[in-house]
């Protein structure tokens, strides 16, 4: 039975071990030995610590057997990405430069799915600091799409994106400032959710800086996995205040109903869209119509100008932490940068005013959209996943890749909700919608997740190709 065990969602395995039918122990040697069988085809899991994670297992059985009570993860391996504390670990993300920055205690998230039983299992691979929409570092490598071993996993949670995708981790912790665990999802095949401002706490140990103020108001702790009953399962073992966040509040998952109508996009305003693409967003309305959603073709307010905003207020950021930023880095993160960054003049005082201004106005008439629509609904990416090292070819390349992932960066830019799910596969590679929801409303993101997985299936796991 363990060589199945590694194909099985979060929920199942919870529930097998609950049930007795399988030991913690046998499902974390199953992942550790599907890491090791595909490692070298996708280079996803960069760290992994069997001894430990065996010796977790088997306290996770002994607890089990003594009657303790269980945790709703217990004896599930999961696997995080490699910029969230890991207790006795390197927080290096993916910077050679950090290699040596050892976590002293274990980031919230990482704390959570702990305490609701889960078994660490390994951590996985991001580009240079996250600055980067390929997963590529400078310690590690570059990580491969299990669909196409030649195409980008996405970043800057590529690793685990592809981790997940293969099988070598049912479920996994990532973040988001850009798109970040929506990237890797709809590369790969999965599913992913990012949570609005205020619902998930941050909070690394390792950190000897506070967040610069992109981060804070953009950069949110997420969940990706094979199904989405397993995001919700971990954005509620996840969520609430703690100590270490200033930020984050308790508040239910579940709200009062809203509008059952969708704003469908397959072409969002501000650059082309395949497709392929295109029509798996057009599937995933069908499906929605058929559940008896009302769902309407049109585009959001004020698109284009969330885009610049966006990019106005990362790149200030950017620009004002770049000597710092050059000292750990590596080539590939600072070509991308250079490639990307060109066309913002240097920020002033009186730039950043205007851009919080333009970000307020953008906030009010999504505000205002959101009474008429319960859900945007539209693409994670608008191409294909690209080729490994096409996004630091040339300008042309890089201003390709930030015009594929624009539809992502609204809901950063306003702290929105925003999951991912796959809708089919084009051409041997995946396609998926992006579900954007009002603030706090991640449990109707999930909702509509779920309808349209339940209409077009779930694609994963596979074997790297």
């Amino acid at each position: 039975m363990s060589t199945e065990l590694w194909g099985k969602s979060a929920g199942e395995l919870a529930e097998l071990i609950c049930a007795r039918e399988v030991s913690s122990r046998e499902v974390v040697q199953a992942h550790l030995d599907r890491i090791t069988a595909v490692h070298e085809r996708v280079n996803a899991v960069v760290e992994t610590f069997p001894e430990r994670s065996l010796a977790w297992a088997d306290a996770a059985d002994a607890a089990q057997a003594q009657g303790r009570p269980l945790g709703r993860m217990h004896g599930v391996p999961f696997t995080a990405k490699t910029n969230i504390d890991f207790e006795g670990s390197a927080t290096h993300e993916g910077s050679a430069a950090l290699a040596g920055l050892v976590a002293p205690s274990d980031a919230p998230v990482v704390e959570r799915f702990r305490a609701a039983g889960g078994v660490p299992i390994g951590r996985t691979n991001m580009p240079d600091l996250g600055l980067r929409i390929n997963t590529e570092s400078t310690l590690f490598g570059a990580t491969r799409n299990p669909w196409d071993g030649t195409r980008t996993a996405g970043g800057s949670s590529g690793g685990e994106g592809a981790a997940i995708a293969s099988g070598q981790s049912p479920i996994g912790l990532g973040n988001d400032v850009g798109g970040s665990v929506r990237n890797p999802a709809y590369c790969c095949g999965i599913a992913a959710i990012k949570p609005g401002f205020g619902r998930v706490p941050a909070g690394n140990e390792s950190s000897s800086m506070a967040p610069p103020i992109a981060s804070q108001l953009m950069l949110e702790q997420g969940v990706l996995a094979r199904r989405v009953s397993d995001l919700r399962l971990g954005l509620e073992i996840v969520m609430g205040s703690h100590r270490r966040d200033p930020f984050v509040v308790d508040a239910p998952l579940a709200g009062p109903p809203r509008q059952r109508r969708i704003a469908l996009v397959p072409e969002p305003d501000g650059g082309a869209t395949d497709a392929g693409v295109a029509d798996g967003v057009r599937r995933a309305g069908q499906a929605l119509a058929d559940a008896g959603y009302e769902v309407v073709e049109i585009q959001p307010p004020m698109l284009e100008d969330s885009y610049i905003a966006w990019s106005e207020l990362l790149v200030s950021d950017v620009e004002l932490n770049r000597p710092l930023l050059n000292l750990v880095l590596g080539e590939g993160g600072k070509r991308f940068l250079d490639l990307t960054n060109e066309d913002f003049p240097t920020p002033t005082p009186a730039s950043i005013m205007a851009m919080h201004q333009i970000r307020y106005r953008i906030h009010q008439a999504w505000q205002e959209f959101f009474f008429d629509f319960g859900a945007v609904v539209g693409p994670t990416w608008t191409q294909p996943p690209f080729l490994l090292g096409w996004d630091i070819e040339s300008k042309e390349n890089a201003n390709a890749v930030m015009e594929l992932f624009r539809f992502v960066l609204p809901a950063n830019l306003m702290g929105l909700p925003a999951a991912s799910v796959p809708t089919g596969i084009i051409n041997g590679l995946p396609v998926g919608a992006q579900i954007i929801t009002p603030r706090l409303r991640e449990d109707i993101a999930l909702n509509i997740a779920e309808v349209i997985e339940n209409s077009l299936g779930i694609f994963t796991p596979i074997s790297p190709r």
